[in-house]
């Protein structure tokens, strides 16, 4: 099969590797992808994610079979409803159901109409009416969520007042994000994990859990990332939690999809905490997790591509299967700078020192120049294993990273801390 990839970070090369690994003998192309990704051996393609025509051009003049999307905002903006007029497959969600994550209200409602459990919350397009409702607050810290998209980066958790006000000045005054409205919710406290599964129509086919590390410095501090980690399984989340998300969370929500004529194909990613009070739904996207997809589709044994092509050919999917041991790791090497202002043109080693090595690494934000890899975005690759304990895994991935320059980059040094 001739399969394309849509996106440019490490989900996708994760993805592409995945899709490689087929008795099929895929042909796989990623758009745009990125300088790493050739070192496995995946065709990369110079067309931007947002260039609609031009993917659907190369699908049509190279005889894809069909097309994946990774990341959110093309799918936000239309480009499954363009693929379907051009007569193309493509695995995601059309526009209108990818509003589950480009509108944080349209998806609160959702779940409230699908008596999902959640956080309790308000809304607010006005400045002064968000700081009338935070004033009034006698509990902090709260939750202030952009309501758009904002690559992992625009929900805050606020200790106090001034904290509040000053990010809604940022969101609702200065419109960071292209921010017009806000979702201000109580603060969910408990353990976090995410459960993605694949979903056509009122099937769904859950995957195991992971669980990812937003802050970008040790000990959970510092701002929110895009994921600076992530372990598959979660050991310290029970198979009763895990089935009750399924037969709370998961099966209600792709009921009320159905039902209120949100027609969805793709993978529905559900971010989710374990609370003193019961499950938690935190938020709802639209697309494989980033990182979580670096540590979960390792652990399929079954063949992706098979799995999306059933998928797109509203046939049943039973046979779906996972490796049932041991524990993946990922930690991602970011540049100086990030998540604010990472910086750009930074060398981070030669090619051969990335291929030199028994583990696996997804690559994101780099590009190449003189042989040499460079950074070229905020998180640059992520540094992947499978072992029996997490303990192996860490020694593994961190007996590796000890040995890279960090001149122009960090990770976090204690990704798995509280899945022991």
């Amino acid at each position: 099969m001739k399969i394309l990839v849509v996106g440019s970070g490490a989900r996708e090369d994760a993805i592409c590797q995945s899709l490689q690994k087929s008795d099929r003998y895929n042909d796989v192309y990623c758009a745009p992808g990125n300088a790493g990704m050739k070192l496995s051996g995946i065709q990369t393609v110079g067309i931007n994610e947002m260039e609609f025509t031009k993917l659907a051009d190369f699908a049509i003049e190279n005889d894809v079979n069909y097309t994946v999307v990774g990341p959110e905002q093309p799918l936000v903006e239309g480009i499954v409803d363009y693929f379907h007029e051009r007569g193309l497959r493509i695995f995601g969600p059309d526009k209108k159901a990818a509003q589950i994550e480009g509108s944080k209200t349209f998806t609160k409602n959702l779940m409230k109409n699908a008596n999902v459990p959640t956080a309790f919350f308000q809304e607010f397009t006005d400045f002064g009416l968000a700081i009338e409702y935070v004033e009034k607050t006698d509990k902090f810290p709260i939750v202030i969520k952009a309501n758009g998209l904002a690559s992992g980066k625009g929900v805050f958790i606020v200790e106090s007042l001034d904290a509040a006000i000053d990010v809604l000045h940022d969101l609702l005054k200065d419109h960071q994000f292209g921010t017009e409205k806000v979702v201000i919710e109580e603060y969910l406290q408990g353990e976090e994990f995410s459960l993605m599964a694949f979903v056509n129509g009122s099937n769904f086919y859950p995957m195991p859990i992971a669980q990812d590390y937003k802050r970008a410095l040790d000990g959970d501090q510092g701002l929110n990332t895009g994921g600076m980690g992530a372990v598959c399984p979660v050991e310290n989340i029970s198979s009763d939690v895990v089935y009750s998300a399924y037969k709370h969370v998961l099966k209600p929500f792709v009921r009320q999809m159905e039902a209120e004529e949100v027609s969805y194909t793709g993978v529905l990613y559900a971010g989710l905490i374990m609370t003193a009070n019961g499950l938690r739904v935190i938020e709802f996207n639209v697309r494989f997790g980033d990182p979580e997809t670096e540590v979960v589709l390792p652990r399929l044994k079954s063949d992706l591509s098979k799995v999306i092509d059933n998928l797109l050919l509203n046939e049943d999917v039973d046979d779906i299967t996972w490796r049932d041991h041991g524990l993946d790791l990922g930690v991602f090497v970011a540049s100086n700078g990030y998540p604010t202002n990472p910086e750009m043109g930074k060398s981070i080693g030669t090619k051969e020192q990335f291929t030199d090595t028994q583990l696996e690494i997804n690559f994101a934000g780099v590009n190449e120049n003189d042989g040499e890899l460079i950074t070229d975005g905020g998180r640059l690759y992520l540094v992947h294993t499978h072992a029996h304990t997490l303990l192996n895994a860490q020694d593994k991935v961190y007996s590796y990273l000890e040995n890279v320059d960090t001149t122009n980059v960090f990770y976090r040094k204690d990704i798995g801390h509280n899945s022991n």
